[in-house]
C-alpha cells in the first residue's frame, strides 16, 4: 500500500507473502552466526529478498533478532525429553509449531502481546525468543528458566514499500542497499554483545542459565521436521544453504 516507508520484522509472518522466506525457520539450518550471515549476505540472501518484488515490497537487507532460546517456568530444559507435555508459546509459524509438537510440547501459537500475561497466569509454561527480547519484555520476572538452545536462527529482514523505492533515482537505491548491508553487519555485532551483557543480567536477576543443553539431542529430535518440510521449500535450496562455507 504504501502507507509506511519502511519495516524490519521477523521471518514468521513473511511466509504469507514469499513462502520460501520460511526456509530459515527450519530447526538448526546454520550451524552458527557466520554461517547464517554468509548465506543471507549472499546470492541465496538475495534471491529470497528478490522475491519480495512481486507482492510490492522491496526486500533489502537481513538485519538480526540472534539465535531462539527456550524459557520455562517450572523446570531447566537440558534435553528434548523436558519438552514433553509443556505448553509452549510459538509464532504463528508451521515450522516452528511442528518443531515442538515433535518435542512432544503443546505448541500454541498466539500473539506476542498476550504472552507475558498468559506466562504470569500459568496459561502457557515456556516459550521461545532470541536473548534480547526474553531480556527486553522482562520474561525473568514470570520464567525462572532459560536454555540456550540456539534451535533456529531469526533473521530480521529490512523491507520498503516498493512505491516508495521506485521513487527513487537509482543512485539513491544504491545508497540504500549499500548502507542496508552496512548497517547490518554493524548491527549484527552489536546483537552479539548485547546478548552477551543480557545473560549475565539475566542470571544477576535471578534467572537461572542453562549454557549447555544437549543440542545435538535437540537438532536429532527435530530432524523429522528438517525432512518434512525442506521438500516445501526446495531441497535444492536447502542444500545450497546446508552446504554454504
Amino acid at each position: 500500500m504504501g502507507t509506511i516507508h519502511l519495516t524490519v520484522t521477523s521471518t514468521g509472518p513473511l511466509g504469507g507473502f514469499v513462502p520460501e522466506m520460511n526456509v530459515v525457520d527450519l530447526p538448526f539450518l546454520f550451524r552458527d552466526g557466520e554461517h547464517a550471515y554468509k548465506v543471507l549476505d549472499g546470492e541465496i540472501g538475495r534471491g529470497l529478498l528478490n522475491k519480495f518484488d512481486a507482492v510490492g515490497i522491496k526486500g533489502l537487507a537481513f538485519w538480526e533478532n540472534g539465535f531462539r532460546h527456550i524459557t520455562t517456568a517450572k523446570k531447566p530444559v537440558r534435553e528434548p525429553a523436558d519438552m514433553k507435555g509443556l505448553k509452549i508459546r510459538v509464532m504463528e509459524n508451521k515450522v516452528h509449531q511442528a518443531a515442538f509438537r515433535q518435542l512432544g510440547s503443546d505448541a500454541t501459537p498466539m500473539a506476542w502481546g498476550e504472552v507475558f500475561t498468559s506466562l504470569q497466569q500459568g496459561l502457557l509454561d515456556a516459550q521461545e525468543n532470541p536473548i534480547p527480547i526474553i531480556y527486553t519484555f522482562k520474561l525473568n520476572e514470570v520464567q525462572k528458566y532459560v536454555a540456550l538452545t540456539g534451535h533456529v536462527y531469526s533473521p530480521a529482514p529490512l523491507l520498503m514499500s516498493k512505491k516508495s523505492w521506485d521513487r527513487m533515482p537509482p543512485d539513491i537505491q544504491k545508497i540504500m542497499f549499500d548502507t542496508a548491508l552496512e548497517v547490518a553487519r554493524y548491527q549484527r555485532g552489536l546483537i552479539r554483545e548485547q546478548e552477551q551483557k543480557q545473560i549475565g543480567e539475566l542470571k544477576a536477576k535471578g534467572m537461572t542459565v542453562v549454557e549447555n543443553p544437549d543440542r545435538a539431542a535437540f537438532r536429532e529430535a527435530m530432524k523429522p521436521v528438517f525432512e518434512q518440510f525442506q521438500g516445501q521449500f526446495g531441497k535444492d535450496l536447502v542444500q545450497r544453504i546446508v552446504n554454504t562455507k
